[in-house]
């Protein structure tokens, strides 16, 4: 009985150390305000929406110990297509850095870090993809999530899916920080 209760506790205690070590794990942008609404800059160019579709500067800071790379996505729940969107699916960031800047998702600056990869998005492309709700829906909300992972590379087709990338980012976690702004039209 007290081995069954050894093995039920380890886990419990394996977990709780994750969680405190996740706790500090901090994700912030100049350019984007918790729940505040997204401005123009980041508003797809298509689809009827007439933004700028860049992409905001990220900062994160207080990473889990044992990190070794991390990965980012910007996922709107809202969207009426039963799986919600991915505007954008970044991974196998270096574990020395600690943002990206204004634009990054842009492919063709080449502002990503040596070895980052920019997943295909839900509008079929890789990079970042700005929001652009139904006109008349309520505001749709963007989650933007820095995961920091236990595995230096997660090793993915070229055109894999948000959702695959989203089943590696999640089977190798550690820790994660979000950030959450909204936008509607």
């Amino acid at each position: 009985m007290l081995r069954t209760v050894r093995l039920t506790l380890a886990p419990c205690l394996l977990l709780a150390a994750l969680a405190a070590d996740a706790a500090g794990f901090t994700l912030s942008s100049p350019a984007i305000k918790p729940d505040s609404k997204l401005g123009m800059d980041q508003v797809f160019n298509g689809f009827g929406c007439t933004g700028k579709n860049v992409s905001p500067a990220l900062n994160w800071s207080g990473a889990p110990k044992g990190t070794k790379s991390f990965a980012l996505t910007v996922y709107d729940p809202d969207a009426p297509t039963g799986s919600g969107w991915w505007h954008w699916v970044v991974y196998n960031l270096p574990e020395t850095v600690s943002g990206l800047p204004e634009g990054a998702g842009e492919v063709s600056k080449g502002l990503m870090p040596a070895g980052a990869v920019q997943g295909r998005t839900d509008y079929g492309t890789p990079g970042f993809g700005g929001a652009c709700p139904p006109s008349g829906a309520k505001p749709h909300r963007y989650i933007f999530t820095v995961y920091a992972l236990k595995t230096a590379t997660i090793d993915a087709p070229a055109d894999a899916s948000a959702a695959l990338i989203g089943f590696m980012i999640n089977a190798n976690r550690l820790g994660k920080a979000t950030l959450t702004a909204t936008y509607g039209r």
